[in-house]
């Protein structure tokens, strides 16, 4: 018998001599009444377990995209008047164009997007992972999921570190912690960029809406939102999907060894304390990951001005960069832009999707189309097809982390080693996956 067989026996035995010295001693003036037992065998039921985990997880998802619209707007049309006032500033000092188009074109407009559009979806996800974590379910998901990691080489508790990626890889990456083994840690640490994040879910939603949702093509709000959700949902599920397939290979190549023994202790169910909950998630994880965020976003939104508005040859060094890619890009389902946008996008993966739309349209300028169909039009213009949507929703799944994730990994492994696996596996995954299912389109007549 192996060592964690023998573990998991000297455990089952204290555990059932210590509910034997409870039923004993212990006597409850009013019978009947605990319902944990009861709720516990629900919850942790492969038949009604999984099906009430994926429906909180949608309903988490619906919440904070639902949540997030109206916030991420008036933070919008906040920046560009806050734009129109320096702009202005700018004008009255008499700073020169390139100075104004750097400094509100470039870094202001990268600020810009980042905050609109990390800021809502964060204070509104992290309190309700916190308000799960709280009432005492998030050590039942790790409990039930337990299994299905063990069979892969990984550690139940890496459940908990994929929930808090879906907020920030970043913090997932931190999170990973909670796992004693150094082995088990890696992995989860290397495999998390595989959970969909705040920043690469905006422009999931926005491809799933125009493409799957139908938006602009006469489709009923509500059937077009079903749609997209349906799209959204099962992206997320195909990264934990692939999360389990990258640790099972981790397990048996880089980080052999067996899984470690894991005991967890279900705390009691409690009424969350909403105080609490919210300077957590607001204080510690959400300013905390946006404060990371947005140093970063600053050098990257004028990095990406001066290659926009810098031509060499007659064509801009963006351009340049969009030729050097494009048999990449292709090979892949994409093309030379949108592989541009994605390494242009390191620092942050917010701002992905203005890249590539400053790129179609010349402008020199991180923009912001009004509105889906206008997006729609954009994209089909630029040879956008379905199998095109497909592929760039999964290479932003499955790519390598961003900037703050990748110094956050630094920080973790202090290994350089470890940091370089971390950007050159997701990636090979990403190029592998990306190419099959463009072969396989194409192959088929898919569009």
């Amino acid at each position: 018998m192996t060592r964690t067989a023998d573990a998991d026996r000297i455990v089952a035995a204290l555990y059932e001599r210590a509910g034997t010295l409870h039923r004993t001693a212990v006597t409850r003036r009013v019978p009947g009444r605990d319902l944990t037992p009861v709720i516990d065998s629900i919850l942790s039921s492969p038949l009604t377990g999984f099906p009430l985990m994926l429906l909180t997880l949608g309903l988490v998802i619906w919440v904070t995209v639902a949540g997030a619209n109206y916030p991420s707007e008036v933070l919008a049309r906040a920046f560009q008047a806050g734009e129109r006032v320096l702009a202005a500033a700018l004008s009255a000092v008499g700073a020169p164009a390139w100075a104004g188009g750097f400094l509100l074109d470039g870094v202001y407009r990268g600020l810009a997007w980042v905050i609109a559009v990390m800021l809502p979806p964060m204070a509104i996800f992290f309190p309700c992972f916190t308000l799960l974590e709280d009432l005492g379910y998030l050590p039942r998901i790790a409990f039930s999921l337990d299994a299905v990691f063990k069979k892969v080489g990984a550690c139940g508790r890496q459940a908990l570190t994929m929930g808090m990626g879906l907020g920030c890889n970043a913090a997932g990456v931190v999170s990973c912690r909670i796992i004693d083994s150094p082995r088990e840690r890696m992995t989860a640490i290397l495999t998390n960029v595989f959970t969909v994040c705040n920043g690469r879910f905006p422009a999931l939603i926005t491809l799933a809406a125009v493409f799957a949702g139908g938006a602009g093509a006469g489709r009923s709000a509500a059937g077009g939102g079903a749609a997209a959700a349906l799209v959204v949902t099962a992206v997320v599920l195909t990264g934990a999907v692939v999360t389990l397939a990258v640790s099972w290979l981790l397990s048996r190549t880089l980080l052999r060894g067996a899984p470690s023994f894991f005991v967890l202790e279900l705390p009691p169910f409690r009424r969350p304390r909403l105080g609490q909950v919210l300077v957590r998630s607001v204080l510690d994880r959400t300013l905390f990951v946006l404060g990371r965020a947005v140093t970063v976003a600053a050098p990257a939104g004028g990095l990406v001005w001066v290659l926009a508005n810098t031509s060499v040859g007659g064509s801009t060094l963006l351009a340049h960069l969009a030729g050097w890619l494009g048999p990449a890009g292709a090979a892949l389902g994409l093309d030379g832009f949108i592989l541009a946008a994605f390494v242009l996008g390191l620092p942050a993966n917010e701002i992905v999707l203005p890249i590539l739309l400053m790129s179609y349209l010349s402008t020199g300028a991180m923009v912001e189309v009004g509105s889906l169909e206008a997006l729609g039009s954009i994209l089909a213009a630029n040879g956008w097809t379905g199998l095109t949507a497909l592929c760039f929703m999964l290479f932003s799944l499955l790519h390598w982390p961003c900037a703050t994730t990748l110094l956050t990994i630094r920080k973790e492994t202090m290994s350089a080693r470890w940091t370089a696996a971390a950007a050159l596996l997701p990636t090979a995954v990403a190029a592998v996956v990306c190419a099959a299912v463009a072969a396989a389109g194409r192959l088929l007549g898919v569009g």
